[in-house]
């Protein structure tokens, strides 16, 4: 058949997914120990085959389509898959399949198509599939086959056509009749009425025939018919009656199930040369003990039989003559789903010295009586009261199945055991009380089971394990106590289980664990199961309740009650050299120690899923020594980053899970650390489509080692429109001729402006920013509400070649000689060891006043220039009147034009000239500059108000006329410069 244009854009486009994402799959998600091998794709929304299977590798071999909405298998879709040896696709609403669908298939073995809606297939579907062995169409539409449809398959030994539409048995011969390796052929729940097929040879190969659940109202086929066929499932043919087997040959048979017909079995044997042996006789309305003696006596013609089942025939009563006349059975007699009450010690067994199994399950059994009294001896080896109504099991309830290995009393309503109930069974080796009332374990009940290996206790009513309940059961592996009510164990309480390698406790009331209950097994156990119950950590534990379970390989202790186990303490998994997989899924986990896992050296598979309420970071090394960890499970934690601090060490890891988590971005160089890396799951991820992602978006475009899970189906955060594999990244490349413009442009700037600034602007941004120190500094806010509060009437700015003039005169005149003033001097009253620049801004804010000794040295000093400055901000901007000016010698103008700050204050404030050696009465001029330089510190720091000001303007501009030598006023002066 020719491929169809659509068809072949289809292929290709799926070979252009193929050879550009070679290790992330659209549809399916390869098994991660199959080495690129199995792929499962399961629950898609593609529509079409093509497309689904268009990007996985040619090399598969196992592949699985499950529970998707592919409804046609187009010519090709599967020919590139060379190596392919099963494919299943179930359940997909699959309808068409076209001709040579599965072209080129050579190594296919299986095949399933079971749960679709396929009505008709082409005769050219299954060709190439030289190699098929398995082929199942179970639970489709098929009412037809076409003759040639299995001409391809000549190794094919099983056909499942069960649950179909097939009506008319000759059209299935005439396209099995090729088939020479057929085996197995089962047509189970179709429309068939009989098993005519003319003069169709059927296959000699066919063995096994199952016909159940038609509507056969006779065989109607060759006395020869059947001569090939071993097992044959003629039940639940309700219209099929006994005249339908005469002269048919059934001597082959050795399995034959008639259930739920409308044969009378006794009648049958009339008219067939069937061996009875081979017999189900399940559901054959053998009701009574009569009936099955009559069946025995037909039965007598052989010395022994292999089993006899009698299941669903509403048996009420078997009495001990029931199988008196029977033959030996030699493995197992099975009762089950009857309506029997009681067994009576098992009566209906004696004269029964072989038998192996007896099943009773699916009964109406309310109580095990005792036995105790019973003389024979049953060589039972199995006994099955699974699925009864048991409420109490008195003692030496088995006293006459001394030999019995395996008892199963599992899913009735025991409460009562008695303690002698299992006296005697010293060869019992697996003993299931799983699903029943039980609530007390006591010493005596198993002391005799010492050769018991496995005990099944679980989903019982048991609240505490009391000491040496199981001392004698020195050779049990496997104990499961899952599913109870334990709160507590008392030591000693696991003793006497010395070859223990599995314990189950899982779905208690357990609130700590003690590592002394675990003495008795300490080198023997590999599995401890501790979910689901109340373990809870709230403060550090002294020591590791697991220090000594060294052979110990898997540790569950997933969703402990109610709110999970919170916390791990430091060292908690101390001692697990040996362990394997790790188990610790909803705990809602909030903080795990750097060195909790620090002993796991040899630990595989570790899962901490489901603590989203909990944990959303793990600390740096915590993950450290876990280098031989291949899978991680992180799914649902909340964890907000990758980082090396905590997974650089994970060398040999395989497998991450990262599912539901909140991350926006995952670094490529901690993704590169994972050398061993081949399966990385980040679905349901708002990873943002954005430059801090290109990377990341490139990585997983191009790797070839690592499959990411459903990478094409992964949104942009925000959009579920856009897809994070093929966002735009153009916009994360610079223009880097552009910026590089810029960058030049502005050093050539800053290299041309900043020389020009150093030389205008030096001292103007200097005391800027000491200004600006000042304006945030604490002190000076704190001094700046509270004037009232200053320390000192003055600060002396005054540089350090005038200091005699201020210790000589200054100070004595001002602190001496009956004055009150307080002056601050640098040298005297600045703390020792602070910034001289926060002393300088205390000083000049916790004085009402400051007063500069002006000299030509003052006006080359930095810190006097700034000390001026921080008094000149005071007077300008806060309207304070604090600053005095003292000049100790004449500075003519020209000299102070410079010092722009200063002349500033001169042409607003009064100054004080210091009298020198020109004065005539140098004395008396000194007697009044220290009156007015007094006067001038009493005064207040707040400037006049407007009308005051306005009439010293007045005044000051009547006395701007007067000749230069205002600029040296003499002692007994105080002048206006305006």
């Amino acid at each position: 058949m020719a491929i169809s244009t659509r068809h072949l854009s289809i292929l290709i486009v799926g070979l252009l997914f193929h050879f550009s994402y070679q290790y992330s799959f659209k549809n399916c998600i390869g098994d991660q120990y199959s080495n690129n091998r199995t792929f499962r794709c399961s629950k898609r929304t593609e529509t079409c085959m093509s497309l689904i299977v268009g990007d996985l590798p040619a090399t598969a071999i196992n592949i699985f389509i499950v529970n998707n909405n592919v409804s046609h298998i187009p010519t090709g879709s599967f020919q590139r898959f060379f190596k392919l040896e099963n494919l299943s696709i179930i359940s997909n609403n699959l309808k068409f399949i076209d001709g040579l669908a599965f072209r080129n298939m050579h190594h296919l073995k299986t095949l399933n198509l079971s749960f679709n809606l396929i009505s008709k297939l082409n005769c050219s579907v299954f060709q190439d599939l030289y190699n098929l062995t398995y082929l199942s169409l179970e639970k489709n539409h098929l009412k037809d086959l076409p003759q040639s449809l299995f001409n391809s398959t000549p190794q094919l030994n099983t056909l499942i056509l069960r649950n179909n539409c097939l009506d008319n048995f000759s059209i299935v011969a005439r396209s099995i009749s090729s088939l020479s390796h057929l085996r197995t052929l089962d047509l189970c729940f179709n429309f068939l009425t009989s098993l005519s097929h003319l003069n169709i040879l059927l296959p000699k190969s066919l063995t096994e025939l199952i016909v159940c659940g038609n509507k056969l109202l006779s065989l109607a086929c060759a006395g020869s018919f059947l001569t090939q066929i071993r097992r044959l499932d003629l039940s639940k043919n309700v219209e099929l009656s006994t005249p339908a087997f005469k002269g048919v040959d059934l001597a082959q048979i050795r399995y034959l199930q008639m259930g739920s017909t409308n044969v009378s079995i006794f009648e049958f044997f009339n008219v067939t040369n069937v061996d009875a042996s081979y017999v189900d006789f399940s559901d054959m309305g053998l009701t009574n003990t009569s009936l099955i003696n009559k069946l025995c006596n037909l039965l007598r013609k052989r010395e022994h039989i292999t089993n006899m089942i009698l299941k669903n025939n509403s048996i009420s009563m078997l009495e001990s003559s029931t199988l008196s006349n029977c033959p030996q059975i030699l493995g197992t007699l099975d009762v089950s789903s009857n309506n029997l009450k009681q067994v009576k010690c098992l009566e209906v067994l004696e004269g029964q010295k072989h038998i192996q199994t007896f099943n009773i399950e699916h009964n109406h059994i309310n109580k095990l009586l005792s036995c105790k009294r019973t003389k024979n001896k049953l060589p039972l080896k199995e006994l099955t009261f699974r699925y009864n109504r048991i409420l109490s099991v008195d003692s030496d309830a088995f006293a006459h199945t001394p030999d019995v290995t395996i008892l199963n009393l599992n899913i009735n309503i025991i409460s009562y055991l008695n303690v002698k109930a299992l006296r005697g069974l010293t060869q019992l080796q697996i003993l299931r009380l799983d699903n029943n009332l039980l609530s007390d374990l006591l010493f005596s009940t198993y002391q005799d089971l010492c050769s018991l290996e496995t005990l099944n206790l679980r989903n019982n009513r048991i609240a505490v394990i009391f000491n040496g309940t199981f001392l004698h059961l020195g050779q049990l592996t496997i104990l499961d106590l899952g599913g109870n009510k334990i709160s507590h164990i008392y030591a000693g309480g696991l003793d006497g289980l010395k070859s223990l390698t599995k314990l189950y406790l899982d779905g208690n009331n357990l609130k700590q664990i003690d590592s002394i209950q675990f003495a008795t097994f300490l080198n023997t156990l590999q599995v401890l199961d501790l979910r689901k119950n109340q373990i809870r950590f709230t403060s550090e534990t002294a020591i590791s309740p697991f220090v000594n379970l060294s052979r110990l390989r898997d540790l569950k202790l997933d969703g402990q009650q109610p709110y999970g186990i919170s916390r791990l303490p430091h060292g908690f998994f101390r001692g697990l050299h040996s362990l394997t997989n790790l188990y610790l899924t909803n705990n809602r986990i909030d903080h795990i120690a750097s060195d909790t896992f620090d002993d796991l050296i040899g630990l595989h598979y570790l899962t901490l899923d489901n603590s989203c309420n909990g944990l959303v970071q793990l600390e740096p090394g915590s993950l450290k020594n876990l280098r031989n960890l291949k899978r991680l499970s992180l799914q649902n934690i909340g964890i907000l980053n990758l980082s090396k601090d905590v997974f650089g060490n994970l060398t040999n890891l395989q497998g991450l899970y990262l599912t539901h988590n909140v991350m926006e971005r995952i670094e490529v160089d901690v993704l590169d650390t994972f050398q061993s890396l081949n399966y990385l799951d980040i679905r349901h991820i708002p990873l943002s489509c954005s430059c801090q992602n290109r990377q990341l978006q490139n990585w997983t475009l191009n790797n070839y080692k690592v499959q990411l899970i459903y990478l094409h189906s992964l949104p942009c955060q925000g959009n579920t429109n856009d897809h994070f594999y093929n966002f735009d990244t153009n916009v994360c490349f610079v223009d880097l001729g552009k910026y590089l413009f810029f960058t030049t442009a502005a050093v050539i700037f800053v290299f041309s402006v900043v020389p020009l600034f150093h030389v205008k602007l030096y001292w103007k941004i200097k005391y800027g920013y000491y200004v600006f120190r000042a304006w945030f500094s604490e002190q000076w806010r704190k001094l700046r509400e509270d004037e009232e509060n200053c320390e000192y009437d003055a600060f002396i700015s005054y540089n350090f070649y005038d200091e005699h003039w201020v210790l000589e005169q200054l100070l004595p005149n001002l602190e001496g000689n009956g004055s009150s003033f307080k002056l601050c001097l640098h040298h005297r009253d600045f703390e020792p060891g602070r910034n001289i620049v926060d002393n300088i801004v205390s000083a000049v804010y916790g004085s009402r006043k400051t007063v500069c000794v002006v000299s030509r040295n003052f006006l080359q000093s930095e810190w006097c220039s700034l000390e001026i400055q921080l008094a000149s901000y005071r007077l300008f901007d806060e309207h304070r009147d604090i600053l005095l000016l003292v000049f100790l010698e004449h500075i003519p103008e020209r000299e102070l034009s410079s010092y722009h700050r200063m002349r500033k204050v001169m042409l607003r404030k009064t100054y004080l000239q210091w009298p020198g050696s020109e004065c005539t009465d140098p004395a008396l001029a000194q007697l009044l500059f220290w009156k007015q330089l007094r006067r001038a510190l009493r005064t207040g720091s707040r400037m006049e108000d407007e009308d005051e000001a306005g009439k010293n303007k007045s005044s000051k501009t009547a006395e701007g006329d007067q000749s230069d030598s205002s600029v040296n006023p003499t002692a007994n002066e105080i002048y206006h410069l305006s």
